[in-house]
């Protein structure tokens, strides 16, 4: 009995996506802090930063993107903390 069990559609099996690095893809060599809306791609809706292992940022862009975000909420371009960010 146990042999005779289908789905009328098939289970779902998680891919992983494989993580790769946005500014390395799109051969980003300066991250601006002035680009409010491509530093919102890296902080959550609470306002904090993603780490690496998430956002699939290699390191040397991450120290980047940090020192952008951080001198972006400095001048008040993005708030230090949001409700419902995004």
């Amino acid at each position: 009995m146990a042999e005779d069990i289908r789905y009328l559609t098939p289970p779902d099996i998680e891919l992983k996506k494989e993580k790769y690095c946005r500014c390395r893809k799109n051969r980003i060599k300066y991250i601006d802090y002035k680009d409010a809306d491509f530093l919102l791609k890296f902080v959550n809706e609470q306002g904090k930063i993603l780490p690496r292992r998430i956002t699939g940022t290699s390191l040397k862009y991450q120290r980047k993107v940090s020192q952008a975000v951080k001198r972006a909420r400095h001048l008040a371009l993005m708030p230090f903390i949001g409700d419902m960010l995004k």
